[in-house]
């Protein structure tokens, strides 16, 4: 067959997919090696589970998906089973304990980290294929577990380089919702069925918030709403006093802020500027009037007013009643420990995984903020979420096992270090020795032994030596710091040529004629000098 006749493979990655690089690889194991510290220190085991599990042991799990197998990269396997890519690590985990529920210790606490797989339509900065890392305790009914994760997320957060005050914790209570759904009559205790059209128009509504705002929601839980484009989706048909009962809960926040904001103007006169209703302005004694003094009492009074207007909001909801009280209890966990609003806030306006969770829910959001791809600040946004999920493993066992979790978005969250300057992990190349003599191989290999003993990581370079300013173009792409050269010359009087690559280019840039006189970047130096020298070249880089 001719050559022109040859077909032959694209060379690209298929959409939805992409290819991870030297620095890339070597910043996210970095990240999650300090993350995988913190819950090791936590009393947290590590799992690694397979990367294809049953179709049947992955269930309908999969968020804002009808369909069991839709969304998944799923295969007919000869035996007739289907099998398919695990979609996260939670499905595959409740499969472990339900597999090994007698063997494992109960509770059960483990972190995964991986690669997951959705088969979804690709988008910018939305891939097919992503890393997770997360982080659960199997067994535990206690909220002591969830505020536990909480604590730990924010410890990791804090230990991969997110400082405190660039983040925030938000806590709600499913609960509290399911009671805001039984007030509003689209739930009831006795037959969790009935209703369960309007039911999941009025939780897909809640879940577009932030992008439809409050009008756009409310016309969804009435008739339904008219887009720009003229579609017309249906709405819940809920009355307006059913309407009125959500709509509660989905501005509690502004209630709140309201109510807060009120008190400090009563305390500090008309003239106190809206800059001033922050957290801090809220620390005062009610009854007193006098401004409290730490920030632990200023979010316990501010959490006395959330919890009476969600008690408010519940009625006498029991399911309701109880998130309140599970709210309360982590409030009170987390304030023990230390945890204040400058890390983990209670928040009734965190509404995320809606078919999924069944107690608290919990998002990690970063508070700084960055430019967009059009310049504009925005901030930058949830990198982490999870809660309580009791009746996952259910699903195997046929009894209820209580569960809570996170989970980490590890490409969002190593942007976020990347676009803070925090990626904190050691991206250099190697040390490259080149060759000018072919024959003397043996020679370079063992400069290159001498450094690797030395912990220093370095390479001799393998292509064709002919030309050196190609070894020196190659040393340039591997990012390497320092090149090592010793001709006929060098070898007869045992001495080699250092160059310092990263001044070479510093100077080359900007740097005066002083500091090159100050510290060259090419000196030569005796062989058994080597890997002193290596050594003092890199510290000063």
């Amino acid at each position: 067959m001719s050559e022109a006749k040859i077909r032959r493979p694209r060379a690209e990655t298929p959409k939805g997919f992409r290819d991870y690089f030297g620095a890339e690889v070597t910043e996210r194991k970095a990240m999650l090696d300090k993350i995988a510290e913190v819950y090791h220190r936590y009393g947290f085991d590590p799992l690694e589970t397979s990367a294809v599990e049953t179709v049947e042991s992955l269930g309908k799990f999969l968020p804002d998906v009808d369909r069991p197998n839709e969304g998944v990269f799923a295969w007919q396997d000869e035996d007739a089973d289907w099998l398919a890519l695990r979609y996260d690590l939670t499905a595959p985990l409740a499969r472990v304990a339900a597999q090994y529920r007698n063997d494992l210790p109960s509770p059960y606490r483990r972190y995964a980290m991986g690669p997951v797989w959705r088969n979804e339509k690709p988008g910018p900065g939305r891939f097919r294929q992503f890393y997770q890392c997360d982080a659960d305790t199997v067994g535990a009914p206690s909220v002591a577990a969830d505020a536990e994760i909480c604590m730990m997320l924010a410890d990791a957060l804090e230990a991969v380089g997110i400082e405190r005050g660039d983040y925030v914790i938000k806590v709600n209570n499913r609960k509290v919702l399911n009671g805001v759904m039984e007030v509003a009559g689209v739930l009831d205790p006795t037959d969790p069925e009935r209703f369960s059209t309007e039911r999941g128009i009025v939780l897909r509504a809640i879940d577009k918030m932030d992008r439809l705002g409050v009008e756009g929601v409310r016309a969804l839980l009435g008739e339904g709403r008219k887009d720009e484009s003229g579609d017309f989706t249906k709405g819940a048909g809920l009355s307006d006093v059913q309407a009125e009962v959500v709509m509660g809960f989905m501005t509690a926040n502004i209630t709140i802020a309201a109510e807060l904001a009120n008190l400090v103007f009563e305390r500090f006169g008309d003239d106190s500027p809206p800059s001033r209703i922050t957290r801090a302005m809220f620390s005062f004694d009610e009854k007193t009037g006098q401004p409290l003094t730490t920030d632990e009492e200023a979010v316990v009074y501010r959490n006395a007013v959330t919890f009476k207007h969600l008690r408010a909001i519940v009625g006498a909801s029991p399911v309701g009643l109880q998130g309140v009280e599970e709210l309360e209890e982590i409030a009170s966990l987390l304030a023990a420990q230390g945890y204040g609003p400058d890390r983990i806030v209670i928040d009734p306006g965190v509404v995320r995984g809606l078919g999924y969770y069944t107690g608290p829910v919990f998002e990690a959001e970063l508070t700084f903020e960055i430019l967009d791809e059009k310049g504009r600040k925005r901030q930058f946004g949830s990198v982490a979420g999870g809660g309580r999920y009791d009746d996952l493993v259910k699903r195997f066992t046929g009894q209820s096992v209580p569960a809570t979790g996170v989970s980490i978005g590890v490409d969002r969250l190593l942007a976020a270090l990347r676009a803070k300057g925090r990626s904190g992990a050691d991206t250099a190349g190697p040390v490259v020795v080149t060759v000018m003599d072919r024959d003397r191989m043996a020679d370079y290999m063992g400069m290159v032994a001498d450094l690797r003993r030395a912990g220093i990581r370095a390479e001799v370079y393998l292509g064709n030596p002919k030309n050196f300013g190609n070894q020196l173009k190659y040393a340039d792409k591997r990012a390497s710091p320092v090149a090592v050269i010793q001709g006929g010359n060098e070898a007869e009087q045992g001495t080699v040529i250092l160059k310092d690559l990263i001044l070479g280019a510093k100077i080359a840039q900007n740097a005066t004629l002083e500091e090159w006189k100050d510290r060259p970047a090419q000196v030569e130096i005796a062989r058994a000098d080597l890997v002193a020298r290596v050594q003092q070249m890199l510290g000063g880089q």
